[in-house]
């Protein structure tokens, strides 16, 4: 089973940032963090390396009912979207698919929120 789901943008890195954070706005999730990997390399390691950005996603709603169900899952949370540059200007964007996350947890009510959750990611990424 794959544990994300992808779809490579023909739009710059920023383009695909911009599209992706409004679509995930217009599903009702909120940014909660965001880091630049490619930075992170550069400053931790003097390593160049192309452009690739984890998004924290979150949608409170679902959040809130997984905690409240299984008070450790913040382990697994939020839902990371990923942003790749790729050597032709591309911009793959790849996310977590929770449901696959949530397996390693035996508690049905989150496997519940998790097909949700996974059901509304694809549709966004195959949206974009």
């Amino acid at each position: 089973m794959e544990y994300y789901f992808s779809k490579v943008l023909k739009a710059g890195f920023e383009d695909a940032e911009k599209q992706t954070v409004e679509a995930l706005k217009k599903e009702g999730f909120g940014i909660v963090s965001e880091i630049n990997m490619h930075e992170k390399f550069k400053a931790a390691l003097g390593v160049d390396f192309k452009k690739y950005k984890i998004l924290g996603a979150c949608k409170p709603s679902f959040a809130l009912k997984a905690v409240q169900m299984e008070d450790k899952v913040g382990v697994m949370l939020p839902c990371n979207v990923v942003l790749i540059e790729k050597d032709d200007g591309s911009t793959e964007v790849a996310a977590v698919d929770p449901k696959s996350s949530m397996k390693a947890i035996n508690n049905p009510g989150l496997a519940s929120i998790a097909s949700e959750v996974t059901e509304i990611l694809k549709k966004l990424i195959n949206g974009l």
